[in-house]
């Protein structure tokens, strides 16, 4: 589910976000991490756990470390959309969707995702459930109207918003987390439309799950800083994304990036992680592909998600070159293109992140420094920690350009993401392709 959020800039939050807490760190397999959502119905043909476990050795090589799992559980019945309605109205949180197999069908992916060295988020739903959720025999955990039906949100006809004022209803809410945790062995969550729950809320059940597991990871899906002080580890960065867009159409420009990271650390703790993406399930059903969105810029924008700080995500085909609009409330398969050049390309950026420390998230990753150049279509930036050096330089444009880089502070022999060795000199005059771009490392 998707709403365009904003940043919260008042005074209050920004003295909030100055003073990191006892948790400002994150687990230490996050750091060089690579997350991809699965999205189960379509993945695969048959659009189970079992034929998603078969994949998981392709996941290994394409270099992903956290599965995000959308919703898994039995999906409402009353007021479905579609034929088989939407992953995010929930009628059972601690069960198991048949569509997609057996509880002992999910414990089998995820014991062999842990076996290949992954770990495993679940999408949890808090705001609301479906209409024919047993929670709704409740008094008081939904909202109601003034005739004491229930409330919906948007125009989400298929779900029923949770009144989070209830004690009971926050408590049963902590208790099925802990379940897929205790009983099932996830890693952590992402948190559907986190904004929408109150903070409090987020912070007192992850610092009660983080006594026994120190090592979880929360997603938020919301752009919002208070979020990241103390509950989450990871944002969405949507600003960030809609800026992409509108470079990779001509609309925006490189100087709206550079904006964008000087707005971004003044709201945010210098310890969120921000998650960098082209795509995912609400950007590929409702706005397109990102070749759609991105066109012949969309390789370009793949590989900027790599070199800038936070995590880069890939979406369900993404590394097959996936090219329509995956359908939300009906099986519809990816397009699987096995010759795609995107495997490779993803598998090699994933090698170039684990392979940089500059290039970790924050805290442990470098800043991003803007290199100066003549171009105004040109992105340049080094990321530098200790004796390692990433330089990144994109053509952002449909045209080819011709850029002079004042290099001096990065001078020295580096090796492209290519392979090829290259010195880099006090000043570099570069010609781009339309929508070329270099990574270069030492």
């Amino acid at each position: 589910m998707k709403k365009t959020f904003i940043f919260l800039l008042a005074a209050l939050t920004l003295a909030g976000c100055s003073k990191p807490n006892d948790r400002s760190r994150h687990t230490q397999w996050s750091y060089d991490a690579t997350i991809y959502e699965l999205n189960t119905r379509q993945f695969t043909p048959e659009g189970t756990f079992a034929a998603a476990e078969a994949e998981l050795p392709h996941l290994k090589e394409l270099g992903v470390d956290i599965i995000w799992m959308m919703p898994l559980q039995p999906i409402g019945e009353i007021t479905r959309k579609g034929t088989l309605g939407s992953y995010y109205s929930i009628k059972d949180y601690c069960a198991f969707n048949p569509e997609f197999g057996t509880r002992a069908d999910f414990e089998s992916f995820l014991g062999k995702a842990h076996e290949l060295g992954m770990h495993v988020i679940l999408d949890w739903v808090a705001n609301h459930t479906a209409p024919d959720s047993k929670w709704t025999e409740n008094e008081g955990w939904h909202y109601r109207d003034s005739l004491g039906n229930l409330m919906v949100q948007y125009d989400w006809t298929d779900i029923s918003k949770l009144n989070y004022d209830n004690k009971e209803m926050r408590e049963e809410m902590l208790k099925s987390m802990r379940w897929w945790m205790d009983t099932i062995g996830i890693d952590g969550f992402r948190c559907d439309v986190a904004m929408e729950v109150p903070t409090d809320f987020w912070e007192w059940a992850f610092a009660d799950l983080r006594k026994d597991y120190p090592d979880m990871f929360a997603l938020a899906e919301a752009e919002q800083p208070d979020l990241t002080v103390k509950a989450f580890d990871m944002y969405y960065g949507w600003e960030l994304h809609h800026i992409m867009n509108g470079v990779a159409q001509q609309k925006k420009t490189v100087e709206d990036i550079w904006d964008y990271f000087l707005k971004a650390d003044s709201v945010f703790v210098p310890y969120a992680i921000r998650m960098n993406f082209t795509s995912n399930h609400d950007e590929n059903s409702w706005n397109g592909t990102e070749f759609e969105r991105m066109g012949e810029g969309s390789d370009a924008m793949a590989a900027f998600t790599y070199i800038i700080p936070g995590m880069p995500l890939i979406y369900t085909g993404q590394e097959y070159a996936n090219n329509h609009r995956l359908q939300f409330f009906e099986k519809d398969n990816i397009d699987r293109n096995e010759n795609a050049h995107q495997f490779g390309m993803y598998r090699d950026l994933n090698h170039v992140r684990k392979e940089n420390p500059a290039l970790f998230s924050p805290e442990k990753g470098a800043p991003i420094v803007r290199i100066a150049a003549d171009n105004d279509k040109i992105f340049a930036c080094a990321r530098t920690l200790d004796d390692n050096t990433v330089l990144g330089i994109f053509n952002f444009s449909p045209d080819q350009q011709t850029v002079v880089l004042e290099t001096a502070p990065y001078a020295g022999e580096y090796t492209c993401i290519c392979g090829k060795q290259v010195t880099i000199g006090d000043t570099d005059e570069i010609t781009l392709k339309p929508w070329e771009w270099l990574i270069y490392c030492k």
